[in-house]
């Protein structure tokens, strides 16, 4: 049986989705269903003083209308944030209370003031327009900048701060630049995004009064930590008699790892009228609700020897938490991003410096990256500008620079066990054809264009590290993965996962795992995940870990299910365990023909009777059924990385950018489906140009989104995008036994400062992200008008 790892094995999840057959949260429906439709504030900051739900109750329809005022008399708690950090001072950061329905306060607009609950979407719609609420408008604080000197919105959290964290020797840091013969310095802004799914949110809640069990189906990337969250914090319904169910998720990207206000809320109401409750969220609601992400601005310097050597980094960085601390949202500018801003160079010494500040705006919190891309912007960003300054190519500038010898301990925090930087950044080199640029850029010139080139060599950290090393730095869980492997006597296999495929491909590359290890047709091995019911308990998925983490688990039970069926087919065979080898699906005495398939130790295991009760398969001591659980902690973080080059050409006259030619050469370490991880590179690059070229979420001053719909904010289309040149290097982790590295990241990690850098090149203009059409006109023609003026 050919090895089908490395293979690009066709997905075997597709079918259900080509054919119509997905089963989304929004596709289920049960018996005696109501429907849910929640009051939201219309102002970013204001005072509650009256909820006035009495002509709404009495609409047609309505069953029945709750207010975060029964929401306290229940003592539902509230939302949490589930990693704590500590201030440079030594104080925990400041988080204000998170009601899944306002109280008194409501912090942006799209927050949740009640919920409707009627027989029919339109019923519980229109009642909700009859329910009045006394506002009492405040001055809202907008703007990332305008926090820390704005009136504190939310009471004894002074200068809107909700930690000031620092990372590095700050000492030792000075004094490097005290001895630098050149410092570059760079402003920049990390524009806010809106997570756009395909699937919008949505939430059902069933309770059963007799079993009082009750079942939450919900759009989400982790239902296990959900229903410890709404369970444990939220005290909603105890975890044993609480099932949450994740069925088909189309898409996530960080955005549905966390449970938001509407899962507590239906979940609880569902409970109360003991009747099922359902709501789905409309576009716009998830334009305000959903929770954002990226938010920051930073000032940076890098202290650079006259030869180009860098010996040393600054950084301060002012993050924008949104209205509440969501779920990851501290921990996403602090430990995923501060580690991240060495990038993949061997910098002596650094600091880093952030200060999270609340705003009245959406929430923000992990999205696509977390904390990566925003570490990689700011880095490559300023080494791009270093290059430039000092009169060194940009490629021969990064290589001098880059970490050499393996493993290598890092001045902050990460100890990167494998890699060879110079590997994919020569073969990016070569596939976008570097050494000829200038003469694609003279013949653009000729057509009246612009073109510039901009190179991103990113480092990533992913797979989260040890549960000790987390929870001792704040983290509210243990980040490890389970797994369990499932028998049953015909020989096929269910998989049980902790972790969670929403686009991902996990149904095909664990499936291949398994069938490596066990030998088993992969046709033969199912997936089952998502339900909390039927799996072991899981930490979901998120920050590139499932093969790392996950896949691990997995080839942990699969150890064990050979260890078991080594000892049968012992038994069996009249032989000693040690005597037995597995290889492609048999166990076989050594220096022998005998043999049996694994299929047929899994038929012994269940019904070991039929051999008759003087002999049975089993040794003594060994139980029936073969089925192995498996849990895994990691021992370190994995470090994929890489090197991506854009092309692109912008119109003098209009500003248009165009994205003409993309090099993306990545070291994933060992890759188990070439098919699938170019199906992550490609949506990841797509949302980095995304983000540097059109997407971005703006408020008015008096915090109302103007950007809450398709029509206002702008994504990247198919004609936005030109062939991608997709290569690999490998150097496998050393941290897990499959030698993988997370990809679903890479691509909007590495994107958005290759996509500026090379908009930059272009115009010779320093502008922000994103560079829009409008934007990059009005710099050019400034730029023209200054150099007028000067002659």
């Amino acid at each position: 049986m050919a090895s089908l790892v490395g293979s690009r094995v066709e997905r075997k999840e597709d079918k259900k989705f080509l054919t119509g057959k997905g089963r989304y949260t929004a596709d289920i429906n049960l018996a005696n269903q109501t429907y849910a439709y929640f009051v939201r504030s219309p102002h970013a900051r204001a005072s509650i003083s009256k909820v006035d739900v009495s002509k709404a109750s009495n609409a047609p329809g309505v069953v029945k209308i709750l207010t975060g005022d029964d929401l306290a008399e229940d003592k539902i708690g509230g939302l949490i944030a589930g990693w704590k950090i500590v201030s440079q001072d030594g104080t925990d950061m400041k988080v204000p209370a998170h009601p899944p329905l306002a109280n008194n306060t409501v912090n942006y607009v799209g927050d949740h003031v009640a919920v409707v609950i009627a027989e029919t979407l339109d019923q519980a719609r229109e009642a909700a327009d009859l329910v009045r609420v006394d506002y009492k408008v405040l001055k809202a604080v907008v703007k990332t900048s305008d926090a820390l000197n704005s009136k504190p919105i939310h009471e004894g959290i002074d200068k809107n701060l909700c930690f000031d964290w620092g990372l590095g020797d700050k000492s030792k840091t000075d004094e490097a630049f005290s001895k630098a013969e050149k410092i570059i310095k760079i402003d920049l802004v990390n524009n806010r995004l809106i997570p756009n799914a395909m699937e919008p949110r949505a939430s059902i809640g069933d309770y059963n009064p007799s079993s009082e069990n009750l079942t939450l189906y919900t759009t989400n990337q982790n239902p296990h930590l959900t229903r410890l969250v709404l369970s444990a914090f939220c005290a909603i319904q105890p975890e044993h008699k609480f099932r949450v169910v994740a069925p088909d998720v189309g898409g996530g990207f960080g955005s549905k790892i966390y449970p938001y206000a509407e899962d507590a809320v239906i979940a609880w109401t569902a409970k109360k009228i003991e009747r099922p409750v359902k709501w789905v969220a409309e576009r716009t609601e998830s334009f305000l609700s959903d929770c954002h992400g990226r938010d920051h601005i930073t000032h940076a310097e890098l202290a650079v020897k006259n030869d180009g050597k860098i010996v040393g980094l600054k950084v301060e960085t002012i993050a924008n938490l949104g209205g509440y601390a969501s779920l990851f949202a501290t921990v996403t500018p602090t430990y995923l991003y501060g580690p991240l801003v060495l990038g993949l160079y061997d910098i002596p010494v650094a600091f880093c410096n952030v200060k999270a500040v609340y705003t009245n705006t959406t929430p923000v919190d992990a999205y696509r990256g977390a904390g990566r891309p925003e570490a990689t912007y700011m880095i490559e960003r300023l080494v791009e500008k270093a290059a430039k300054e000092m009169g060194i190519d940009r490629a021969e500038f990064r290589s001098k620079n880059f970490i050499s010898k393996f493993p290598h301990q890092q001045c902050l925090v990460h100890n990167i066990d494998s890699g060879d930087y110079s590997a994919h950044l020569n073969k990016a080199l070569e596939l976008s054809d570097y050494k000829n640029f200038e003469n694609r850029r003279t013949e653009s010139k000729s057509k009246g264009k612009l073109r510039g080139i901009g190179f991103s060599t990113y480092l990533e950290a992913c797979g989260i590290a040890p549960s000790a090393v987390v929870m001792s730095i704040g983290a509210g869980v243990g980040l490890w993965e389970s797994a369990e492997i499932r028998f049953n006597a015909t020989g096929n296999i269910s998989v049980f996962t902790g972790t969670h495929s929403h686009g991902q491909g996990h149904d095909t590359t664990f499936a291949q795992i398994v069938s490596d290890k066990l030998g088993v047709p992969i046709e033969n091995i199912d997936l089952v995940h998502g339900d909390t019911d039927k799996g072991p308990f899981g930490m979901g998925t998120y920050g590139s870990r499932s093969l790392a983490v996950g896949g691990t688990a997995i080839t942990k039970a699969c150890d064990k299910i050979i260890d078991k069926g080594k000892k049968v087919a012992a038994h069996m065979l009249e032989a000693k365990p040690d005597e037995i080898d597995f290889k492609a699906g048999e166990f076989i005495v050594k220096n022998s023909n005998k043999k049996k398939t694994i299929g047929e130790i899994a038929f012994a295991c269940y019904l070991p009777g039929q051999y008759g009760e003087i002999k049975s398969p089993l040794p003594e001591g060994v139980e029936p059924g073969l089925k192995e659980t498996a849990f895994y902690d990691p021992v370190n973080f994995s470090f994929p990385a890489g090197t991506h080059i854009c092309e692109v050409e912008v119109d003098q006259d209009t500003g248009e950018t165009k994205v003409v030619a993309y090099t993306a050469v990545d070291d994933f370490g060992t890759v188990i489906n070439p098919m699938i991880v170019e199906g992550q590179v490609h949506g990841g690059v797509v949302q980095g140009i995304g983000q540097a070229l059109y997407e971005n979420a703006r408020y008015d001053e008096s915090g109302q989104l103007i950007t809450a719909s398709y029509m206002d904010y702008t994504m990247p289309r198919a004609n936005n995008l030109p062939e991608l040149r997709i290569d690999y290097t490998s150097t496998p982790a050393t941290s897990n036994p499959l030698g993988v590295k997370g990809c679903g990241e890479a691509g909007a990690i590495a994107a958005p400062p290759a996509v500026m850098n090379a908009v930059i090149d272009a115009i010779d203009i320093d502008i922000s992200m994103p560079a829009t059409s409008e934007k990059v006109c009005n710099a050019l023609q400034k730029n023209k008008k200054n150099n007028k003026e000067a002659a």
